[in-house]
């Protein structure tokens, strides 16, 4: 069963390539063929994180070409709107979504070691970073998801937020553009929704987004390295500005980062998977990892990693407790390895393989996501689970290719 799901997923990587160059009614045309999360059904375009984690599956499975295709429409969207969309439909416009831009690159250059691609394609990298420091940047000096059409602050939007969350529709008509701020804010960081920022998503600094863009500034600073080009101090000194500001803001007593209220000026204090993303990057010291790890218990299950901590405060969303999303999982365990915690990284990844091999046997389908309290495909109530390929095949491949090296590494010794 477990080679004839990874047969599965080689099998059907070419059924989720799209091919349109022509803007159709709001769908817009993309230069190379491009990947999309499902098969057939929802999810129809290519959607900007999601890609990430797809592009993984790719290059593990050898189909490179493809890859390099994603991360080529993503800068031909960059270089059109001065930002990469949430994704490539004329809906999206008003907003991005965790910026990965700069990983895609530097995943596909080191498998590719192509310089005069990276040469090429430096300068889109720096169009994006350029970005959220101008669209995105926060009297805190740190950053957060927001959206760039004012026209979105309306009573429909609230409405949304409302809906997703389950609350009442407020009378007064500031508080109503607040809850539509709130639900664009959701929307641009992917998390939509959770109980991470309560209803005050916009005007928080989210340690996911925060991290990631750490992790723009390194690779910018290599990237530099790799083509001489005399900018990697400059990117090496940003790094350390924001490493310094989210240590500053971000971390409690004890240490681990926590997402930062930027109006009350404090943290939130809800242990989510996002504490994680600084250890993915590498921005956090050796005790701050050790601190981390020392709260995994609050968001693993005997099945995987859930979004955030079960608390009374949670609202019962997507991205809260028991719902496990393939993209967390790997953040995690990437985390978990940068930091020496083999073991607890192998126990998760060897989770998360199972609960999509097993519900793999059961519907002869991968999953959007999965609740890894039952071990069965979630359904949350914002929306009917999806099936789907995209994120849940690539960490998948890359958990059974982490369990292998793994396995042969302790025959080995």
């Amino acid at each position: 069963m477990k080679e004839t799901l990874k047969n599965f997923i080689i099998d059907n990587w070419t059924r989720t390539v799209r091919t349109n160059q022509d803007d159709v009614g709001g769908l817009i045309g993309l230069p190379f063929p491009y990947t999309v999360p499902c098969i057939s059904g929802t999810f129809q375009e290519m959607y900007y994180w999601d890609t990430y984690f797809t592009n993984i599956g790719l290059i593990l499975s050898g189909e490179v070409k493809q890859a390099v295709n994603n991360v080529e429409n993503v800068a031909y969207l960059i270089e059109k709107y001065g930002k990469m969309p949430n994704g490539n439909s004329t809906g999206f416009l008003n907003r991005s979504q965790p910026p990965f831009f700069s990983q895609m690159v530097r995943e596909v250059f080191e498998k590719t070691a192509d310089t005069a691609w990276l040469e090429r394609i430096y300068p889109t990298v720096e169009k994006e970073y350029c970005f959220w420091q101008k669209n995105r940047k926060t009297s805190s000096g740190l950053n957060r998801y927001y959206c760039d059409d004012e026209g979105f602050f309306n009573r429909e939007t609230a409405g949304w937020l409302c809906d997703r969350c389950g609350v009442e529709m407020p009378t007064d008509e500031n508080e109503i553009i607040e809850y539509a701020k709130c639900f664009s804010a959701f929307a641009e960081s992917g998390w939509d929704c959770t109980s991470r920022f309560g209803l005050r998503a916009h005007m928080f600094n989210p340690v996911c987004l925060n991290s990631l863009l750490y992790g723009m500034e390194v690779n910018l600073s290599y990237f530099a390295d790799v083509l001489n080009n005399g900018d990697s101090n400059i990117w090496t000194e940003n790094a350390k500005k924001r490493k310094a500001l989210m240590n500053e803001l971000m971390c409690d007593e004890l240490g681990v980062f926590f997402d930062y209220d930027f109006d009350k000026k404090e943290i939130s204090g809800l242990f989510s998977a996002a504490s994680f993303f600084p250890l993915t990057f590498g921005l956090a010291t050796k005790e701050q990892a050790e601190k981390t790890v020392s709260n995994l218990s609050k968001i693993e299950t005997e099945y995987g990693i859930a979004g955030c901590e079960n608390k009374d405060t949670n609202m019962l969303l997507q991205w809260d407790y028991p719902n496990g999303w393939a993209c967390l999982h790997y953040m995690v365990i990437k985390g978990l390895l940068n930091y020496g915690y083999k073991k607890d990284a192998e126990r998760i990844a060897q989770k998360y393989a199972m609960l999509v091999e097993n519900n793999f046997e059961k519907t002869g389908n991968l999953w959007e996501k999965y609740n890894v309290v039952t071990a069965e495909v979630s359904t949350a109530t914002e929306y009917e689970t999806p099936t789907m390929m995209g994120w849940s095949a690539g960490v998948y491949l890359y958990v059974k290719k982490l369990l292998e090296i793994m396995t042969d590494s302790t025959m080995a010794t």
